[in-house]
C-alpha cells in the first residue's frame, strides 16, 4: 500500500494534534500516523495521580481552551479526556496502528515514510511522536538476581500492590519524585536514589503557579533570571542539603535553556523528605541478593525498584539518510528540507512544552503553507 499526501504528521499526542488542527485550519492535506490504537496513548499510560504540572490556561492547545470546570491543574484523564475532544473538534482521524521504521527521501526529493503498513509519500514530514517514546532502561551488575521486582515508571499505575513493602525509586526527575508520594499515600516505605544535583522549584509560590514567574522573567537571559530568583525559591524550597539533596550548580531557568532538563516541580514530596518518611540515598550501584548498593557505600534490601530512569525518542534510526540531524540522544539539532519536529526543543519551554507545543505547531503551519 502506497499513499501521497502533502504532509505526513508521525504521532497523535499533543503535538502531533496541534499541527493537524493548525494545518486543518490552513487548509492544508495531511495523513496523521499513530502507533498506538488511540489519540494520546503515551497519555493513557502514565499513572494515574498524573496531573500537569503546569496551569491549564498555559497548556492548551491551538484554537481550543480546557474546559472551563477543569482545575487550574488537569487530571492525566482530564488530558486525555481534552486530547479526545480535540480531535473531534479539528476532525482529525488518524491512521492507528501504523508504526514508522523509516524516512528517506526519493529522487525527486518527496519524502518516503515506510511503516509496518505498507508506505507514505509527502512532500513534508512533521515528526510529533515526542521525547518519552522508548523507557531508558539502565542496567546495574547483579539485578538478575535481585529477589524483588524491577520495573520502569513506565508501566506504573498506582502504588496499591505496594502498600507495606520497601521500595526504591530511582531517579528524583518529576516522575521519580512524583511516584514517591504516590508510594508512601498507598502505605509503602518509599526511599529515593539520587544520582546527581538537582534543582526544585515549587509548583506554586504565594499561591501563584510558578510558571507565571517563568513568563514575567522571559525576556532576561537565563542566568540573569535565576540570580534575581534565586533568593525567593531558597525561602520557598528551603536548604536541599538538609535532605540530603545536592542543588546543581546552574539555576531552573538556565537547567531547562542550557541543558535541556526540567527541574523537579514539587507537589508535595519535599515535606515527606523532611519529615523522613521518603528517605533520600546516593546513585545506585549494584544489586546483591535483595540488597541495593549505594555509590557512598551504602546497602539496604528492597522488596522492589520502580526505575524513574526517563526515556529516549527513538528517532535515529528512522532517519538513516540523515542522521546528521539528530544528536547522540537522538534530539534534533538540524533541519533537512520539508522535515519539521513539534514537541522536541525542551531549550524553548521555559514557560512548559505544552505552550511550547502550541507555538511550533503554528509556526510549523506557516511554513508548510508558504512551500
Amino acid at each position: 500500500m502506497t499513499s501521497e499526501t502533502d504532509t505526513v504528521i508521525v504521532g497523535a499526542g499533543p503535538a502531533g494534534l496541534a499541527v493537524g488542527a493548525s494545518l486543518r485550519r490552513a487548509g492544508s492535506r495531511f495523513i496523521m500516523l499513530e502507533r498506538g490504537q488511540r489519540v494520546g496513548e503515551s497519555w493513557r499510560g502514565h499513572y494515574k495521580r498524573l496531573h500537569l504540572h503546569t496551569p491549564k490556561r498555559h497548556s492548551a492547545l491551538p484554537y481550543r481552551p480546557f474546559p472551563t470546570d477543569y482545575p487550574t491543574y488537569p487530571s492525566k484523564d482530564q488530558m486525555v479526556a481534552y486530547l479526545e475532544d480535540y480531535a473531534r473538534a479539528f476532525e482529525l482521524q488518524p491512521e492507528f496502528g501504523r508504526e514508522v521504521r523509516q524516512c528517506t527521501r526519493n529522487g525527486d526529493d518527496r519524502w518516503v515514510v515506510s511503516t509496518d503498513a505498507g508506505e507514505y509519500r509527502a512532500h513534508n514530514v512533521v515528526m510529533a511522536s515526542g521525547l518519552s517514546r522508548i523507557p531508558n532502561r539502565p542496567r546495574w551488575p547483579g539485578e538478575e538476581m535481585f529477589r524483588g521486582t524491577i520495573i520502569h515508571s513506565a508501566v506504573y499505575k498506582d502504588g496499591e500492590q505496594f502498600g507495606g513493602k520497601r521500595v526504591l525509586v530511582v531517579g528524583f526527575g518529576n516522575t521519580g519524585a512524583e511516584i514517591a508520594l504516590d508510594l508512601l499515600e498507598y502505605g509503602a516505605e518509599c526511599t529515593i536514589s539520587v544520582r546527581g544535583k538537582v534543582n526544585v522549584i515549587p509548583r506554586d509560590l504565594l499561591g501563584i503557579p510558578i510558571i507565571e514567574f517563568a513568563l514575567l522573567w522571559r525576556p532576561l537571559p537565563p542566568r540573569v533570571a535565576d540570580a534575581m530568583n534565586g533568593l525567593t525559591l531558597r525561602l520557598a524550597v528551603g536548604d536541599l542539603a538538609k535532605l540530603g539533596l545536592e542543588k546543581r550548580d546552574d539555576g531552573p531557568i538556565a537547567e531547562i535553556v542550557e541543558t535541556r532538563q526540567i527541574p523537579v516541580i514539587d507537589v508535595g514530596t519535599l515535606a515527606h523528605i523532611e519529615s523522613g518518611e521518603i528517605k533520600v540515598r546516593k546513585g545506585v550501584r549494584s544489586f546483591d541478593g535483595s540488597e541495593v548498593h549505594f555509590a557512598d557505600g551504602k546497602r539496604e534490601p528492597f522488596d522492589a525498584v520502580i526505575l524513574a530512569t526517563g526515556y529516549r525518542s527513538g528517532m535515529a534510526s528512522m532517519f538513516p539518510q540523515d542522521s546528521h540531524i539528530l544528536d547522540a540522544e537522538g534530539v534534533p539539532r538540524g533541519v533537512a528540507k520539508g522535515l519539521y519536529f513539534c514537541g522536541y526543543d525542551v531549550s524553548k519551554a521555559r514557560a512548559g512544552l505544552l505552550r511550547q507545543i502550541g507555538a511550533e505547531a503554528r509556526q510549523i503551519a506557516e511554513a508548510i503553507g508558504r512551500n
